[in-house]
């Protein structure tokens, strides 16, 4: 009996499906806040793993996909733009209140109905690495956080524009501008830079 138990035990772990991504530690209350207000417009903040989608994604192992169904990157930047100026607030992901880099993305994102991890350093294994010069509108950016000597990911932006000479990206700053901002990818956003993340599909 016990053996058998213990079996069903195992084919239960082994055969259940992926976990919802956890939020940061340190945005522990905001984001069972988050979670809460997403479950209420039906948004969940699961991703699929790489296998689980069509393989036009291309993805490689341990990547995650952001499913974005219809919507096109055009649409998000667009969302995007229309919030500039709203001002930084840690933790925060309302536009009458403010947003931290990661809530900013949240909202926007949650805007278009599509589930996205809530903090920044979720994003770390998601989406498809390209390359800086072939980043595209909609790609996120990442970054670290303000100590560069720290390589954990602790920002984060959505790319609007690559002329190939100059990247701009959309995000809520915590730094002079104090607040939803597009910044060019200059020598100090360099220094703390981590990865380009592709999360839409290929088209063509």
């Amino acid at each position: 009996m016990i053996r058998m138990v213990n079996t069903l035990i195992l084919l239960f772990l082994l055969y259940s499906g992926p976990a919802c991504l956890q939020p940061n530690d340190t945005n522990t209350a905001a984001s069972k806040q988050d979670i809460s207000n997403a479950a209420d417009s039906g948004i969940t903040r699961m991703v699929k793993p790489d296998n689980a989608v069509n393989k036009d994604t291309a993805l490689l192992p341990p990547a995650r996909v952001i499913i974005t169904g219809n919507t096109q990157p055009e649409e998000v930047v667009k969302f995007a733009e229309s919030l500039m100026g709203t001002p930084y607030v840690y933790a925060a992901t309302d536009p009458g209140v403010g947003f931290d880099c990661s809530g900013f993305i949240t909202y926007v994102f949650n805007h278009f109905k599509i589930a996205v991890p809530r903090s920044s350093i979720d994003f770390t294994e998601v989406g498809r690495t390209v390359d800086v010069a072939q980043a595209k509108m909609g790609d996120l950016i990442l970054f670290t956080g303000t100590n560069p000597a720290e390589r954990k990911v602790g920002h984060m932006g959505l790319v609007i524009a690559n002329t190939g000479d100059s990247l701009q990206f959309i995000h809520s700053s915590s730094g002079k501008a104090m607040g939803v901002t597009i910044t060019p990818l200059n020598g100090y956003y360099k220094t703390r830079f981590v990865r380009i993340s592709r999360i839409f599909p290929e088209k063509g």
